[in-house]
């Protein structure tokens, strides 16, 4: 294929990105507990069950084989759709794609392989002494975004807070380690503590979300009090679950 071909014959792009995936941590491999559990959880919050995507973490089973497509078919009867499974032993990996899953490396051994990947430095050009005197984002630091945040945009803090001096359009997402203040409407999706801060939280002045998430934990918006609609809010993870509250 030609380097210089059409963009007309290009049919896809491969990007990177922060998709917000939902995580279900095992701690049980019998799907009949599973079974049992998912049908409380569906009870409380049906909303959630809605084909969500979520990946099976394996991590704290201590089993090498396990009955996977039992799990996985459990799942789907809940209205939950696996798209992949975390950590587990070889046969885990092998019938995991045998099901047409993906498979991720362990937390630890993942970060491990990365730090592995990364090559030698080389010695520093002209260019990159210019590039290094350019502001950076400084881990732990809030990052300040001005102007609205568009229709299939996306603006993360990955190790701080976020502030948008602006509005949050429908389409469009934003996503904090820390918390997220939002001066404007937030129409899109906010993702706040998005490593597992429960401490963080979302703020806005008209609430309008299509999703809030604080620490992997969501709403949707039919699941928010239309009361609260078009009102300033803030919204926290207290007692499990997420909690919102106008902003007066």
């Amino acid at each position: 294929m030609s380097l210089n071909a059409n963009s007309a014959d290009i049919a896809f792009t491969f990007k990177g990105g922060m998709l917000p995936m939902t995580v279900m941590e095992l701690t049980s491999a019998d799907p009949e507990r599973i079974r049992r559990q998912l049908a409380g959880k569906l009870s409380q919050s049906p909303a959630f069950f809605q084909h969500t995507p979520v990946v099976l973490s394996v991590e704290k089973l201590d089993e090498p084989h396990l009955a996977l497509e039992r799990i996985c078919a459990v799942c789907r009867d809940h209205k939950l759709l696996p798209v992949a499974v975390r950590g587990g032993a070889e046969p885990i990996r092998q019938s995991a794609w045998a099901l047409g899953l993906g498979w991720f490396a362990p937390v630890e051994e993942g970060r491990a392989r990365a730090l592995e990947s990364v090559a030698p430095l080389a010695e520093p050009t002209q260019e990159d002494e210019e590039e290094a005197l350019q502001p950076t984002q400084v881990p732990g630091v809030t990052r300040l975004y001005r102007g609205t945040v568009r229709s299939g945009q996306q603006v993360s803090s990955a190790a701080g807070d976020l502030i948008v001096i602006g509005a949050v359009n429908a389409g469009a997402e934003v996503l904090a380690a820390g918390s997220i203040h939002i001066y404007g409407a937030l129409r899109g999706r906010a993702l706040a503590g998005i490593h597992g801060n429960t401490d963080a939280g979302i703020y806005c002045r008209e609430l309008e979300a299509e999703l809030l998430s604080v620490a992997g934990n969501y709403k949707r918006l039919e699941d928010i009090d239309s009361q609260l609609l078009g009102r300033a809010a803030e919204v926290h993870f207290i007692a499990e679950q997420l909690d919102i509250k106008p902003l007066d």
